[in-house]
């Protein structure tokens, strides 16, 4: 009878284990999709292409799943619109900072999203 139980146990928290796993792997999809959409929005929009290259690139593994937000049209537009530089007259560029203020939206979103789904046993 003991064996069973031990079982049982394991078998109900390996199960909640894995609720776990899926609901912050759907938590990630969510938060990484709802960046892409702050970006879009809060790029610049000298021609509208650049606002428009935003993507999520999905890899799924074995327990874990990485969503990286990254701009697939204009990536080499992202440090120089972010950070200030200097142009070809001399002078320095004016920053517009818009990568960040989203990057952190987001971190404090999943954390949100992840704290709900342990509290909800993964639901």
């Amino acid at each position: 009878m003991a064996n069973n139980s031990i079982l049982d146990i394991k078998e109900i928290l390996n199960e909640y284990s894995q609720d776990i796993q899926d609901g912050i792997e759907e938590a990630a999809v969510k938060v990484s999709d709802l960046g892409v959409r702050k970006l879009i929005a809060s790029s610049p929009k000298n021609t509208g292409k650049y606002a428009k290259g935003w993507k999520v690139s999905k890899t799924k593994g074995n327990g874990f799943i990485e969503c990286t937000i990254h701009n697939a049209k204009r990536w080499q537009l992202t440090h120089l619109l972010e950070k200030p530089h200097l142009l070809r007259n001399g002078r320095k560029s004016t920053p517009k900072e818009h990568i960040y203020p989203v990057e952190q939206i987001l971190i404090k979103d999943f954390n949100n999203a992840v704290e709900r789904v342990i509290q909800n046993g993964g639901k």
